[in-house]
C-alpha cells in the first residue's frame, strides 16, 4: 500500500472568459498522473487553459511529462496554456529542464 498523498484536482470554468483553471493539491507522480492527462486533454477546449500547482508539493518526471504534454496538446489546439503557483522545488525541475523557458508561468 503506497503511504503518498493522493492527487486531487477541481476544474474551474470561466466561460465568461473562456478560461479553464486546474487547481490540483498533493504531489504529482506516475502513481497518479493518468487523470489529470486525460482532463487536460477533454473536449470542448478552452481558449486558456491554466494549472494551478499551488498546493503540489512536488512532481516527478512523470508529473513533468503530463505537464509538457498538455501544453503541447493545447498548443497544436490553439489554445493557451500557462502554469501559475510553482513553488521553489517544483521550480527546481522546471529549471532542471528548461521547461522555464518553454511554459509560460504566472
Amino acid at each position: 500500500m503506497s503511504t503518498e498523498s493522493p492527487l486531487t484536482f477541481e476544474r474551474i470554468d470561466h466561460k465568461k472568459d473562456g478560461t479553464i483553471i486546474f487547481q490540483l493539491a498533493g504531489p504529482l507522480t506516475i502513481g497518479n498522473v493518468f487523470e489529470i492527462q486525460a482532463a487536460l486533454r477533454a473536449e470542448p477546449l478552452p481558449r486558456v487553459t491554466v494549472v494551478d500547482l499551488t498546493k503540489v508539493p512536488y512532481m516527478d518526471s512523470a508529473g513533468m511529462g503530463v505537464i509538457i504534454n498538455g501544453y503541447v496538446h493545447c498548443r497544436k489546439e490553439g489554445v493557451e496554456f500557462e502554469v501559475e503557483g510553482v513553488n521553489y522545488r517544483v521550480m527546481e525541475l522546471f529549471k532542471l529542464t528548461h521547461v522555464d523557458k518553454l511554459i509560460p508561468m504566472r
